[in-house]
């Protein structure tokens, strides 16, 4: 294991004895850290963080969104898959916007709104695997939603960006006299608080029925939506059996369509075939042999994934034979051109979490509106922002991934675990759009094949090839650049950092707990 210069700026990864949690906000690991001290377990602190995260970063998540979750009730136990997202209203027909022209699924439209699937999936992981209650867990987030919450540096950064997407009734709820608010202003949410209160009460009943079915509902077909109540009434949540695929001596463990978790175990068995130790962590040739497997693995997703029933594919995708086959087309002196973009939309606005508790019940959480805003509308009563999930959707006729009612869309966002020899060593997540399946490769091989500690793998720097190029964030040097140019890439630096990391660890030798939370976002890893 490599040791961080204390002279440098930077963060040591924090230890613990009895239970950890990493967030993206310091409001929500507190509270997590709370709820645990209450009596709660990591599923309950799990919940209760990702809600509250609704309001500390409005524009990553809310109870209009999507939310998927990977679970190890015990030592030892099966890891559980969550499939909280939500399918097209019955109603939708993909022709008609075939019919005005359009080749994608409007982002900012009505037509991007799936049905929000995270709610019934917090309910039904509380019920099934929490102690204290719903009543007990929503308590903080409801205390902040009507107090306020100050707004962090990133969110801040983020919201000014997004106010031009915001429409309808979305900007009497998210801006300040018509503007983002800056840092350290205050954010309050007082309907979405009212709507917690009644999902305490009621359950999924108070938010997939009555008044806040209504409110939803309404502003949707308001902006031109088919949506009815009976598509929010029959929404449910699912569990899935997890995927996995070895990285070195560990299992990746992932989620099945429609999630795009084959994409990273695709990865894993790919550059598994690779000898990443031999490499320099911050050269060209690492950079140049991830960006040509992630053409291929990506290229892979976008024919062959989208909804569970309509990904007959999924078994080549994830075959030994596969993978040896793309692992072979990797030219390790020369950049391929870059695949056809998906065409569906990508996204960043995702947050993630990590738990252990005292009983080593471990939670990895990812919960998501999609764009920053989501779609940019909100409902009229209670102000819920509606993600826009849907322009995940392919309008290709026969894709695997087309949209039609009662479909669910293709999704970037992943929880992941890595296990050792049957046991549970790592619950993390890597948001940031179509970068986490690469990122969570990245991250992995950072620890596996670097011997870099929890902090330092997430805080090393990342590339990724995207938008027409090979985008390096500003921790590459520039004899990496000019290599990776010489290879025929073309170089880019992104705007906004790639993605963000919330990972806990369990130090299998020495049972002693280790939590990471990246510097690209506001967050913290506590632990007690």
């Amino acid at each position: 294991m490599t040791h961080r210069d204390f002279h440098l700026p930077g963060r040591s990864p924090v230890f613990a004895g009895e239970a950890i949690c990493a967030t993206s906000h310091p409001l929500a690991s507190l509270t997590a850290l709370d709820i645990l001290g209450q009596g709660g377990n990591a599923v309950d602190a799990a919940i209760a963080a990702a809600i509250l995260l609704g309001f500390c970063e409005p524009q990553m998540t809310g109870l209009g969104g999507d939310m998927f979750a990977l679970v190890q009730p015990a030592p030892g136990a099966p890891i559980l898959g969550l499939n909280a997202s939500g399918r097209a209203p019955a109603s939708f027909d993909a022709e008609i916007l075939r019919a005005q022209g359009h080749l994608t699924v409007p982002r900012h439209s009505a037509h991007a709104v799936t049905v929000p699937g995270a709610v019934d999936g917090f309910c039904r992981l509380a019920a099934d695997h929490g102690r204290l209650g719903l009543e007990a867990v929503l308590a903080p987030a409801i205390r902040y939603a009507d107090a306020g919450i100050p707004v962090a540096p990133r969110v801040a950064f983020d919201w000014a960006k997004a106010t031009p997407t915001l429409s309808g009734h979305a900007p009497r709820f998210l801006l300040h006299d018509g503007e983002a608010p800056r840092p350290g202003a205050l954010f309050r949410a007082p309907g979405q608080a009212e709507v917690l209160r009644r999902i305490a009460r009621q359950g999924r009943a108070g938010f997939y029925e009555g008044e806040v079915a209504e409110d939803l509902v309404a502003g949707l077909v308001e902006a031109g939506g088919v949506h009815s109540l009976e598509d929010f009434a029959a929404h449910e949540s699912r569990y899935v059996t997890p995927l996995s695929a070895s990285y070195r001596d560990r299992k990746l463990v992932e989620l099945p369509p429609n999630s795009q978790g084959a994409t990273a175990l695709l990865l894993a068995r790919m550059l598994d075939r690779h000898d990443m130790a031999g490499l320099d962590p911050l050269g060209a040739a690492r950079v140049h042999l991830e960006a040509e497997a992630a053409k291929l693995a990506y290229d892979a997703r976008n024919r062959f994934l989208g909804d569970p029933e309509t990904s007959p594919r999924l078994p080549h995708m994830l075959s030994e034979a596969t993978a040896e086959t793309l692992a072979g087309l990797i030219d390790p002196h020369r950049a391929a051109p870059m695949p056809p973009p998906a065409a569906e939309a990508v996204h960043r606005e995702t947050i993630c979490l990590s738990v252990i508790d005292r009983d080593r019940m471990a939670v990895s959480l990812i919960y998501s509106i999609f764009d920053s805003f989501g779609s940019g509308l909100a409902s009229p009563r209670f102000g819920i922002p509606y993600h826009n999930r849907g322009a995940g959707f392919s309008l290709t006729p026969g894709h695997a991934n087309e949209a039609k009612g009662g479909r669910r869309p293709l999704h970037t966002i992943i929880p992941a675990m890595v296990t050792k020899d049957g046991a549970l060593e790592l619950a993390y997540g890597v948001m940031g759009g179509q970068y986490q399946a690469s990122g969570h490769l990245r991250v992995l091989s950072n620890l596996l094949d670097f011997g870099m500690d929890l902090q330092q793998a997430v805080d090393a720097p990342r590339s990724f090839p995207q938008n027409g190029a090979l985008e390096l964030e500003r921790g590459y040097g520039s004899d990496t650049r000019a290599a990776l140019a010489a290879l025929g890439h073309q170089i880019a630096t992104p705007d906004a950092p790639l993605g963000g990391a919330q990972a806990v660890q369990i130090d299998l030798a020495r049972g002693v707990l280790i939590g990471a939370s990246d510097p690209r976002k506001d967050g913290c890893a506590l632990g007690r």
